[in-house]
């Protein structure tokens, strides 16, 4: 049974929503993965100046935005632009997660979530690989962000633990405690939420488990081989694991 608490990685001291230190998960042979180096959260839009600041002071010099275009159109991102920051837009979903009509949008309305995460890695593996290489060349603390921080967000850092030796039951706990997280948050979005909908809003742990699973099938539980079918090398992945890994 593992002892791993996701409360202890809450950043609590930004004004991000779902704001989390990947740091001090639990990994194989006593190892952790190592805190400073990743940090995970919602959208940054909602961000005052003086909380944007924040984020810079907090030692983050790169930001990887996985929202669309038209996410990004619609709502913008402070860190575009920015002299002090390395911005890159690598989007996980083709579409506007805040138009109940669009394609993605309407998929969801039957299908659950852990579909569309095997949507991700089938049709968007090359993307993945490149949000890879951007984490492992990037200086300083680097950000990763979607909209609410749980699903494309939620499928990256779950390869990234995958890479560094994380438990598959840590990875579902790490997955599904971002509904608790943004719950006070979300409450007045699922109120007008179309039934068939409200369950995008939440981080149910099947959708996890139906993406661990895909791994097990498609890619022998081994995500790196869908990383390296996708252009990363096995040298970027043993760098990248070397530079998430703290030796016991």
């Amino acid at each position: 049974m593992s002892n791993y608490n996701p409360d202890t990685q809450l950043v609590k001291e930004l004004a991000l929503i779902n704001c989390r230190e990947l740091g001090g998960m639990p990994l194989a042979g006593g190892n952790t993965f190592r805190s400073g180096i990743f940090i995970r959260s919602g959208s940054p839009h909602y961000l005052k100046p003086d909380e944007v600041q924040e984020v810079k002071d907090y030692g983050i010099k790169t930001v990887i935005d996985l929202r669309g275009v038209e996410e990004i159109a619609q709502a913008g991102n402070p860190f575009i632009g920015d002299p002090d920051v390395d911005y890159y837009n690598v989007p996980l979903l083709n579409g506007n997660p805040n138009d109940t009509k669009d394609q993605t949008m309407e998929y969801l309305r039957t299908h659950v979530l852990g579909d569309y995460y095997i949507i991700i890695a089938e049709e968007m593996g090359d993307r993945l690989a490149e949000i890879m290489r951007v984490l492992l060349n990037c200086n300083g603390t680097a950000l990763f962000h979607c909209h609410h921080g749980k699903d494309r967000t939620g499928v990256v850092a779950a390869i990234l633990y995958l890479i560094s030796g994380a438990s598959r039951e840590d990875i579902i706990t790490n997955y599904k405690i971002s509904y608790e997280y943004l719950k006070e948050f979300l409450a007045p979005y699922i109120a007008r939420m179309p039934d068939d909908l409200k369950h995008a809003l939440r981080s149910d742990e099947q959708n996890m488990v139906m993406f661990l699973d895909y791994l097990d099938k498609k890619w022998d539980g081994d995500v790196c081989k869908l990383l390296m079918a996708n252009g990363l090398t096995s040298q970027e992945i043993e760098k990248l694991k070397a530079k998430c890994v703290k030796k016991a």
